[in-house]
């Protein structure tokens, strides 16, 4: 069986991921492609070589402002079609998105806005929500077969996050951020860990880094490796690397058939 195995990392800085043992961590585990949002770098300052002494092609797509956003994909497997940002300005100005074509699949890479700095932010959020449901729907009417990962800066239920009563009026659970995840899984997408994993609790791929979160597993899922349901079939495994620390995220994982 051919399979194809990604990783979905924030790496809240590709040189302090670096710093932090990421290089050996790849070399380790050698996964076929690698999804990086919040590299925080500008393309000259990424150290592109260390990235091809291990085997892959890379390719990103910085954020305008430095040290802010961007994404980035690693890739050892045949690949066609590379294509950096959404064709929305305002957003491909912060780095938001990067796609790859497998064959006949799609790798979609994205960082989703976050709200949390305050209400500015959060209006920016909530207008990338329905700008995003209508280019990822473009997209279906020509590519069957999309795996979109990445950061969403959104829980979707209460099993998700460690406590959902004291953030209900929190950026990154809030009624109208969930409402939208739901439509957006509902429209044809599946969350594969969820999917595959429907009761599994205290499982987080985000933790604050304030009161020792991480150490008390206070954590949130808010990244994720979605699917078209027409690759309903081809789902093997998702996991949640919860002990691999280069971030304040971690490394989230998807395994299919191709």
């Amino acid at each position: 069986m051919d399979t194809l195995e990604i990783i979905s990392y924030n790496v809240n800085g590709i040189r302090a991921a670096i710093s932090k043992g990421l290089i050996d961590w790849i070399k380790q585990t050698n996964y076929d492609v690698y999804l990086f949002q919040e590299i925080k770098a500008d393309e000259a300052s990424i150290p592109h070589k260390l990235f091809e002494d291990i085997g892959y092609k890379q390719y990103w797509f910085s954020a305008q402002k430095k040290g802010y956003s961007g994404v980035g994909i690693l890739i050892k497997r045949e690949h066609t079609n590379v294509v950096k940002g959404m064709n929305i300005e305002k957003y491909d100005f912060e780095g938001r998105l990067i796609r790859v074509d497998i064959g006949d699949i799609t790798i979609v890479n994205t960082y989703f806005p976050s709200g949390s700095s305050g209400e500015i932010r959060q209006a920016v959020k909530m207008e990338y929500l329905p700008e995003f449901f209508d280019y990822i729907h473009e997209l279906r009417k020509e590519r069957k077969k999309i795996i979109i990962s990445g950061d969403y800066n959104i829980c979707h239920t209460n099993i998700d996050i460690h406590n959902p009563v004291s953030n209900k009026k929190t950026s990154g659970f809030l009624p109208e951020e969930r409402e939208w995840l739901t439509k957006y899984f509902d429209s044809g997408f599946i969350d594969t860990f969820r999917h595959l994993y429907p009761e599994k609790k205290d499982t987080y791929s985000w933790w604050s880094s304030f009161a020792n979160a991480r150490n008390n597993n206070k954590g949130w899922r808010i990244d994720y490796h979605a699917v078209t349901k027409e690759m309903k079939e081809q789902l093997v495994d998702a996991q949640i690397f919860m002990d691999v620390k280069h971030s304040d995220h971690c490394p989230v994982y998807l395994k299919i058939k191709v």
